[in-house]
């Protein structure tokens, strides 16, 4: 004979005083005990890819240089541009590769970088592409 023969087969107790508990009110009596917060932002954040930025080679360089040259002799025409620079990740190695399209406004010597219309400044040093927007008439 075993420890609870004797009340296994007696009908589940019902309250007559109280009603019956939902199933998500008593799901969330446990909620409390979450030891794991901020768990899964965690583990999604890990998830998260990133690219290695690569070296540039020599001739690679010699053709953002001619085509930044380009753009300075012009500059005073706020040129148009895609840029496709490679941007650190703030939290972990590696980065991604981003195109920033604008109209080039100067060059800031003592940043290294450019700045566009819109504010925006790209490190030098960040440029791994430039495409040449056309002039419209």
């Amino acid at each position: 004979m075993g420890r609870y023969d004797d009340i296994i087969n007696l009908p589940h107790h019902v309250s007559r005083k109280r009603a019956q508990m939902s199933m998500i009110d008593r799901g969330a009596q446990f909620s409390p005990f979450a030891a794991l917060t901020g768990y899964e932002a965690v583990i999604q954040e890990s998830a998260r890819l990133t690219q290695n930025g690569r070296e540039l080679a020599e001739g690679e360089i010699a053709a953002l240089d001619e085509i930044l040259r380009e753009l300075m002799t012009r500059i005073k025409t706020h040129p148009g541009a895609v840029f496709t620079c490679f941007q650190p990740d703030e939290r972990k190695a590696g980065g991604a590769y981003v195109r920033i399209t604008g109209n080039l406004k100067k060059y800031d010597a003592v940043e290294h970088s450019l700045v566009l219309t819109d504010g925006t400044q790209i490190p030098l040093e960040s440029i791994v592409d430039i495409e040449k927007m056309e002039e419209t008439p």
